[in-house]
């Protein structure tokens, strides 16, 4: 049975909760995700700042007032917290604070239930209170992609993951969040966005190099990136 611990991005791009909207918006854009965790000092998730979050603020859509039928059935406190979200000046306030999280042995099939049910594109990993990881809906369909879901990683598998990503964390080039890594039989599924023909030709270096790796395919796609004019 695959886990979280099989197909999670550790290379977790976060904010904190006193960094300014605009850089979150501006990290989201040019790193191209849809959604950021924030946390604490100690790397406790607290909340998360989504697309959907930040297209909702006022700096973008201009005042929005509720209707005056729709503001008589709402709470005080209510209309207050929804203020706070469309004004915020930081991540902290904008940030939704229920944040649905998931434990590094959690199955597959459970994360993509969670995904499917609250309608997220995202779940981080925890582990000991800490976030260690990130599932996007993308981690599973490089997962389904490129492998049989019902067979469990092997001890070897996961190693080689292991190794591979440890080794790639290093690397400034590597731009891990975009990546999807998948390791079945020996073999490395290479998933995700490469900006160059370079950072692919070193990816898939990386990945011969390390022990027990038996093959490696390439599935990642060149992308330009985006930049702030």
């Amino acid at each position: 049975m695959l886990t979280a611990a099989d197909v999670m991005t550790t290379d977790v791009i976060s904010v904190a909760p006193e960094t300014p909207v605009c850089d979150v918006a501006k990290l989201m854009y040019t790193r191209r995700i849809s959604g950021v965790p924030v946390i604490d000092r100690e790397k406790r998730v607290i909340g998360i700042v989504s697309e959907g979050d930040l297209i909702r603020h006022a700096a973008i859509l201009g005042e929005q007032h509720r209707s005056w039928w729709a503001a008589a059935f709402t709470s005080k406190s209510a209309l207050a917290h929804d203020y706070i979200k469309t004004h915020g000046h930081i991540a902290g306030e904008v940030m939704t604070s229920d944040v649905i999280t998931v434990a590094a042995t959690v199955s597959l099939a459970e994360i993509a239930k969670i995904l499917e049910q609250h309608r997220i594109k995202r779940v981080p990993v925890i582990e000991d209170g800490k976030l260690v990881g990130i599932v996007t809906r993308g981690n599973l369909l490089q997962a389904l992609a490129t492998a049989n879901v019902v067979k469990p990683a092997s001890v070897d598998d996961r190693a080689i993951r292991v190794r591979l990503v440890a080794e790639l964390e290093t690397q400034r080039w590597a731009h891990l969040l975009n990546k999807n890594i998948v390791v079945r039989d020996g073999i490395v599924h290479l998933g995700g966005v490469v900006e160059t023909e370079e950072e692919r030709h070193a990816l898939r270096l990386a990945a011969e190099n390390v022990p027990g790796v038996k093959r490696v395919k390439d599935h990642t796609r060149t992308r330009p990136l985006f930049r702030l004019g």
